[in-house]
């Protein structure tokens, strides 16, 4: 199974210690990041194993490599020896691994670590991009058998981390710490087992006194406790959310919670992809079963479906995937999730005699106009690119405009029940509320299907006037309950529905 290792970066050993303790409990080996040290601290570094407790990687990283050495090499290799020096009979006392560079040679030093059980960790970082033949790059980079070979890079892409993954699946019976650095590389660090790794590391990103991550790194506590790294195997079910940026959802936390809850051998990972092409491949090559879908892909996912339900063929757009026998079958939960959180939010058990005004025209534009249109809602659909919001409006026969000040007149006609479906005012969103212009009365019911922040601005000026205004939070978990069920064949368990909607 594979392991956890915690990485070490405080100025100070007795602050490394610390933090080691803190965390102990999660960790399986740590890295002891020498380069990180105070420089008269570094000299100090033998005895820490033995304080430690655990096994530790002795790493004293280059800043060619994204490390904080800089002063030679010559004292590099002469910091490594004193960490190795005085070798104990006793190997728990020892540094249990070394991690070099695989363009430092140094038999002598290499030989001594081996001699008293310290294993040799050869390690390649690129931070441009990924080789051209990482097959051979694995292959090709032991200096001894015992090697284990360590291949770091930084994923530009989808098909970069594809290319990992693929690479170390044709070197099965080398030991390897694969890492795919970056945004993209995120799932590389939680499925460690699927990549063939041995090892998966992770930081206190919270602590103050150490030093940045690395692009990528998890903290440890989300690593074990949200993904529940130490239970995934071989076996574990491997679901996902995919979409682009993917800086934003609250899926893992619900899917590893419930997985947790009810004893599933499964985890929830995030797929940032910025290729559909590329997201279907992976899915392919890391057997995932079943796969949520967020911007902007809910459309563009539909041709890569063996089979989808009637809303989807209906709507245009699919935010659920679950694989079978015959491929992958295509749903869209946000259409019931939507309906049902509003027809909550509003009292009403139809939206007969409503004007509604929707905001977008994007996949969740699209199950929202299905759901009203099926509710009896009268509706006017506002976007930016006005062509978008024509092609969504024509089978509802709904009205349509752009977010201009014409568009923003005819909001007056359609004020009932106002919902925000795009991006805006999500975290890192450039555009904060696209409909500035309009000027709410206080008698609208506003709904932004945004869930973080728990208040946009569209929110907040919405409630300022008087308004009833809901966040996107309550239809996110609808909508995930109807997930679970697409993917486990097994409907949410109830008694679970307050503890959610309240909040774990």
């Amino acid at each position: 199974m594979a392991k956890t290792c915690l990485i070490l970066t405080a100025k100070t050993l007795a602050h490394n210690l610390t933090i080691l303790n803190k965390y102990r409990q999660h960790t399986d080996i740590a890295e002891l990041r020498v380069d990180c040290l105070d420089p008269n601290e570094r000299f100090m570094i033998r005895r820490f194993p033995e304080q430690a407790g655990l096994p530790v990687i002795l790493t004293i990283r280059r800043e060619a490599d994204g490390g904080h050495y800089d002063s030679g090499e010559g004292s590099r290799i002469n910091l490594m020896a004193k960490g190795l020096a005085y070798a104990d009979a006793d190997r728990r006392r020892n540094f249990a691994y070394l991690d070099i560079e695989e363009d430092l040679s140094v038999p002598s030093l290499e030989e001594a670590a081996r001699t008293f059980g310290t294993r040799i960790i050869r390690s390649y970082h690129n931070f441009a991009g990924i080789e051209t033949d990482l097959e051979k790059k694995i292959c090709s980079m032991r200096h001894s058998a015992d090697d284990i070979v360590k291949i770091a890079i930084m994923a530009n892409s989808t098909w970069d981390v594809l290319k990992l993954l693929r690479a170390g699946k044709k070197c099965p019976d080398q030991e390897k710490i694969l890492v795919a650095m970056g945004h993209f590389g995120i799932y590389s660090r939680i499925l460690c087992e699927q990549f063939g790794s041995l090892l998966s590391y992770a930081g206190t990103l919270s602590e103050p006194g150490t030093h940045p991550p690395a692009p990528g790194l998890l903290d440890i506590m989300d690593l074990t406790q949200l993904y529940r790294y130490g239970s995934i195997k071989n076996t574990t079910k491997v679901y996902g959310v995919t979409g682009y940026p993917l800086t934003v959802t609250n899926s893992p936390w619900f899917f590893n919670t419930i997985f947790a809850l009810e004893g599933i051998n499964g985890v929830y990972v995030p797929f940032p992809v910025d290729s559909i092409n590329a997201c279907m491949e992976l899915m392919q090559e890391l057997k995932v079963e079943g796969l949520s879908v967020t911007v902007p892909y809910k459309e563009s996912v539909v041709p890569f479906l063996s089979n989808h339900t009637a809303e989807v063929r209906s709507i245009g757009a699919c935010n659920t995937l679950n694989l079978d026998p015959r491929g992958w079958q295509g749903a869209n939960t946000d259409a019931r999730g939507f309906s049902d959180s509003l027809l909550k939010f509003t009292g009403r058990p139809h939206l007969k005699r409503q004007r509604v005004t929707i905001i977008g025209a994007g996949g969740s534009a699209r199950a929202v106009a299905f759901e009203l249109h099926r509710l009896g809602a009268r509706a006017l659909i506002l976007n930016r690119t006005v062509y978008k919001a024509r092609d969504l409006a024509a089978p509802y026969k709904f009205a349509w405009g752009g977010l201009d000040s014409l568009g923003i007149e005819q909001m007056g006609k359609y004020k009932d029940i106002i919902i925000q479906t795009t991006p805006a005012g999500m975290e890192g969103n450039d555009i904060s509320d696209p409909v500035k212009l309009y000027n709410f009365t206080g008698r609208e019911e506003v709904m932004d299907i945004i869930y973080k922040p728990e208040m946009t601005p569209f929110l907040k000026r919405a409630a300022a006037a008087g308004c009833r205004v809901q966040n996107g939070d309550d239809m996110f978990i609808r909508q995930a309950c109807y997930q679970y069920t697409r993917f486990t064949g097994k409907e949410f368990p109830e008694h679970l529905m307050a503890r959610f909607t309240s909040g774990i």
